[in-house]
């Protein structure tokens, strides 16, 4: 089996619900993919860090850093960092607030990366591209340079759509379709 498979095994028993569900972007929902409960587990970590950085090389993307709006992108990027360095490689991981604090610094977006650096925005369900999006955007106020997001599931709902007009391509680790017919 490979850590694909593994991956998503994993996300089918840990984080698929069904039922009836209200999402991010106000819309309801016969299921729910919650990815934290498999983001945020040890087994979770290995295999999202060694696919989601194959998933950087296969798409030719060198970002400096990758992050993504905290909370769902946290485990994610934290995720892939963890596994560039384990291969030797240096990816460093950031945060982007959903709002300034007004203490510290008051950055909108936490974490170690360069100014004008190429980063990628990572998520981990993409339904309408709200939360990428609102990264992308505060990424270029930082003078960041999103070359790509990476996606754990896109549930095909218009979210692809949306952050590539932002002209940001998206690749998505699984659809809808490896969890629901």
């Amino acid at each position: 089996m490979t850590d694909l498979d593994r991956l998503r095994r994993l996300l089918r028993e840990r984080s698929l619900r069904r039922g009836d569900f209200v999402l991010a972007g106000g819309a309801r929902s016969s299921y729910y993919i919650d990815c934290r409960l498999t983001t945020m587990s040890g087994v979770g970590q290995l295999l999202l860090g060694r696919i989601g950085l194959e998933a950087l090389d296969h798409a030719g993307w060198r970002p400096a850093a990758l992050g993504g709006l905290t909370l769902g992108a946290d485990p994610v990027a934290y995720a892939i960092a963890h596994a560039a360095a384990a291969a030797g490689r240096h990816l460093d991981a950031f945060t982007v607030r959903k709002e300034a604090k007004e203490h510290g610094t008051g950055r909108l977006i936490e974490g170690p990366f360069p100014q004008q650096a190429d980063v990628v925005v990572v998520e981990d369900v993409v339904t309408t591209g709200g939360s990428a999006l609102k990264a992308i955007e505060r990424c270029r106020a930082e003078h960041l340079v999103p070359v790509g997001c990476v996606a754990l599931v896109d549930r095909l709902e218009g979210g692809r759509e949306a952050i590539e007009a932002e002209g940001v391509p998206l690749d998505a680790l699984f659809t809808r379709k490896d969890f629901i017919p």
